[in-house]
């Protein structure tokens, strides 16, 4: 039997931080795993809570949340009610947020009694996956990190973001939500502070310096993230493994909403590689 709570705490940035935490029932001493997700993302897309079930049989303690600023609300913390929080979202707050859900694992008595919290690995998805890479870098608590479908260079897709003088002449630009339709905005804010904080933000720095073991997995069918990025993060740290799934496209098959019982077959794939990969490192 699987348990799954339903948790919220503070964030560093005025919003709470909504997140889940799977695991198997009557085990102790889990290994854990904390899973970011992407861009417009949230933690209930598609079928994340398949392969968090996925994980918990695999007798982990499966936790993924919502960044606090992602456009997600405690009440309704799937798409994107809170539009102005998303424009107010930025890499640091992500960082930020990531570090709060890790402070709350070594602090919370009831998931220590039942975790190894010395145990604890990151993944990521997407520009999640940077901001794993960048955190498992940065903090030693960590013991070894997943890419799934990463990005490798956050400058690049802010100088694709748009026209940089318009951008800052409007104070916003707005990316379309092909999926909600939404107008989403991006306030000059989210420029500012990757330019202050560029070095931290720059994940090929993060990726030399890394000293756990890294997987990185990635589809041939990806359009969204092209594979030349996870070849990047494999050379910078030739210390990884680089996992080529055929077919596989940027979200490994799944789409939202994820209306079958069972995951895609190329997600429960990922699934199976990331637990041997996570219990023989």
């Amino acid at each position: 039997m699987l348990t799954q709570q339903h948790i919220v705490i503070n964030g560093k940035h005025t919003k709470p931080i909504v997140m889940d935490v799977t695991y198997p029932e009557n085990k102790t001493n889990l290994p854990i795993i904390i899973f970011c997700h992407g861009y417009k993302g949230f933690k209930d897309w598609g079928a994340w809570n398949l392969m968090a079930k996925q994980f918990a049989e695999a007798a982990y303690c499966f936790i993924k949340f919502n960044f606090s600023h992602n456009g997600g609300t405690v009440e309704q913390p799937i798409d994107f009610p809170d539009l102005e929080a998303f424009g107010n979202n930025n890499y640091t707050k992500e960082l930020d947020d990531l570090e709060s859900v890790i402070d709350w694992v070594f602090n919370n008595d009831d998931i220590k009694a039942i975790t190894d919290p010395n145990n604890l690995s990151l993944i990521g998805h997407s520009r999640g996956g940077g901001i794993t890479l960048i955190k498992a870098e940065e903090d030693n608590r960590i013991k070894s990190v997943v890419s799934l479908a990463s990005v490798s260079d956050y400058a690049r897709r802010m100088d694709a973001l748009c026209d940089l003088e318009a951008w800052k002449q409007n104070g916003v630009t707005y990316i379309l939500n092909g999926r909600t339709h939404q107008q989403m905005p991006h306030y000059y804010q989210f420029y500012e502070d990757f330019i202050a904080n560029e070095e931290r933000l720059t994940i090929k720095r993060a990726v030399l310096n890394l000293k756990i073991p890294h997987l990185i997995i990635r589809g041939n069918d990806d359009t969204s993230v092209l594979i030349d990025e996870a070849k990047n993060l494999h050379q910078w740290n030739p210390n990884s493994e680089l996992i080529i799934i055929d077919g596989a496209n940027h979200v490994f098959g799944a789409s939202h909403p994820w209306e079958k019982e069972v995951l895609p077959e190329h997600l429960s794939d990922v699934v199976k590689k990331c637990i041997y990969f996570l219990k023989t490192k």
